[in-house]
């Protein structure tokens, strides 16, 4: 995966000003879909892949502008409609007017990005495959403001406010495993990788029973393939340090792609030892 990355870097700069560079085109031309490949770049670089494309026009428009080219020539030159709309985007990423930058002879750049992974610690991470026919995740759920470190204090209430009928449901209907109360997450907002935004949050079980009754809701998800990763430590760190490594380590190098389901894992508390826990992130993948 680091070599397509790579490789559709040097794709882009090839292509700043074609009028038809658009993300399909792109995922397409790194041999993965669409879904993975976006995934796996916010992950990597923070941006998603229109905002990198943007930034990336905007550093060269700059130069342009130092070296005399007319603004009127560099708006439509990477995609402006108009001078107006160029001017804006310019002003917001820049900090000044495209007027200003030939005045003042002031240098600003957004480099092209070069991907490599460090494997911290020199760890392998351990994970198994499992294929699951399809199924419901039922439960409830709500929107949640997006937080990787520590306790997520709307995730608790979440979990505080599921009713005895709710949770006697829910244990009615988990018939596949994992035999376990879940989390999942979905529907992210597309600035998750800066903890802008929110995401929706559904505590509860798989089934695959479609009839679910009143009082929970339910998210189908097709027959596909999941890549667990066990881990256990200290909670809820060790979790969350192992969803980041999922997706900044294991997926670039991997022999499996993403696919666009929900996120889900389980925890097991130890009794013995407090803050302590047993956890699975399950993933939904596909071989390449």
């Amino acid at each position: 995966m680091l070599k397509e990355l790579n490789q559709v870097i040097d794709y882009i700069e090839d292509h700043l000003t074609d009028e038809n560079l658009s993300l399909e085109l792109i995922a397409e031309h790194a041999g993965v879909s669409d879904y993975h490949f976006r995934k796996v770049f916010f992950y990597l670089s923070g941006l998603t892949l229109s905002e990198y494309i943007k930034y990336r026009k905007l550093s060269e428009a700059y130069q342009d502008l130092l070296n005399g080219e007319k603004v009127t020539d560099i708006a439509f030159k990477y995609g402006y409609e108009s001078i107006e709309g160029f001017a804006r985007a310019f002003k917001k990423w820049s900090g000044m007017l495209p007027s200003e930058v030939i005045k003042n002879n002031v240098n600003k750049s957004f480099p092209k990005l070069s991907f490599i992974i460090t494997v911290k610690g020199g760890n392998t991470m351990e994970f198994r495959i499992e294929d699951k026919p399809a199924f419901n995740f039922v439960g409830v759920s709500k929107r949640v403001p997006m937080q990787f470190e520590g306790i997520n204090n709307e995730i608790v209430q979440l979990a505080k406010g599921i009713t005895a009928e709710q949770k006697d449901a829910m244990h009615a209907l988990q018939n596949i495993p994992p035999h376990e109360i879940v989390n999942v997450s979905y529907d992210a907002d597309m600035r998750f990788q800066k903890e802008e935004g929110g995401l929706t949050h559904l505590i509860g079980v798989l089934t695959t029973e479609n009839h679910i009754g009143n009082g929970l809701e339910k998210i189908p998800v097709e027959a596909c393939s999941w890549a667990v990763f066990p881990n256990e430590g200290v909670f809820p760190a060790t979790l969350q340090q192992t969803m980041a490594k999922v997706y900044s380590e294991w997926l670039p190098a991997a022999d499996y792609e993403l696919v666009d389901a929900p996120v889900f894992s389980f925890t097991k508390m130890d009794q013995q030892v407090a803050g302590y826990a047993y956890c699975e992130v399950w993933i939904p993948v596909r071989k390449k």
